[in-house]
């Protein structure tokens, strides 16, 4: 390898990085105009201290072995927990450069604004003039619909429908299958920062920050007394 190599890194060894590397292995290869051996980028899964060497045909290699490849150093990072992902890319972007991982049967239409970090797994949608922050994760099946402003490290479980006009915080966690209802350029639906939307929940109402939301319509989850 020399300086001008590309090598791209996905930070995290666990089953959702597995399912990414599938959609970065095709972003690569539509990017870049052909597979690593083709063209001569490289392409490895990384971890703290990974367990396997090899991963679905894709080498493991330790965050200091990859940041200490000469070449060109690309990463996105696969971790569900937010404020993990948030350390992460802390310290990896000293020392490369994010790039966003688009799956060939994602879809991007009109007039976004999309950090260049995000995931957009398989059949994953944004549609016309959303805003997306750093390093969201767009999974399976899930959809940002017009006028939506999405905040940092937010984490879309598949299936999730985001409907127009909808306000994401920081930090917020979408439950599979859940649906945000729409709502107004006046009034838009807030989901707080940090917050978290429960699997198949309905929202039809903003969410409080750091507050739990389930069931139809979702309402704060309560724990029962002992």
């Amino acid at each position: 390898m020399n300086e001008q190599t590309e090598i791209f890194g996905l930070l995290g060894t666990g089953g959702f990085a597995r399912e990414v590397m599938s959609a970065f292995k095709e972003h690569l290869e539509r990017t870049r105009g052909g597979s690593p051996q083709a063209v001569g980028y490289q392409l490895y899964f990384v971890d703290k201290s990974p367990e396997w060497s090899e991963i679905n045909q894709i080498r493991c290699l330790s965050d200091e072995e990859f940041f200490a490849l000469e070449g060109r150093k690309f990463f996105n990072i696969a971790i569900a927990d937010s404020l993990l992902r948030e350390r992460i890319a802390l310290e990896a972007e000293q020392k490369a450069t994010p790039v966003s991982i688009l799956a060939n049967s994602a879809e991007i239409m009109d007039e976004n604004e999309i950090h260049p970090s995000s995931i957009m797994c398989s059949h994953s949608i944004v549609t016309s003039n959303a805003k997306i922050g750093r390093y969201f994760h767009g999974n399976i099946y899930s959809y940002v619909a017009h006028d939506c402003v999405i905040g940092d490290f937010v984490t879309f479980a598949p299936r999730v429908c985001c409907n127009g006009n909808i306000v994401v915080g920081d930090h917020a966690y979408i439950g599979t299958g859940a649906i945000l209802r729409q709502g107004t350029p006046e009034k838009p639906i807030v989901i707080g920062e940090r917050a978290v939307v429960g699997m198949g929940a309905v929202v039809t109402k903003d969410v409080p920050p750091d507050t739990t939301v389930v069931g139809n319509p979702a309402r704060p989850l309560t724990t029962p007394k002992a």
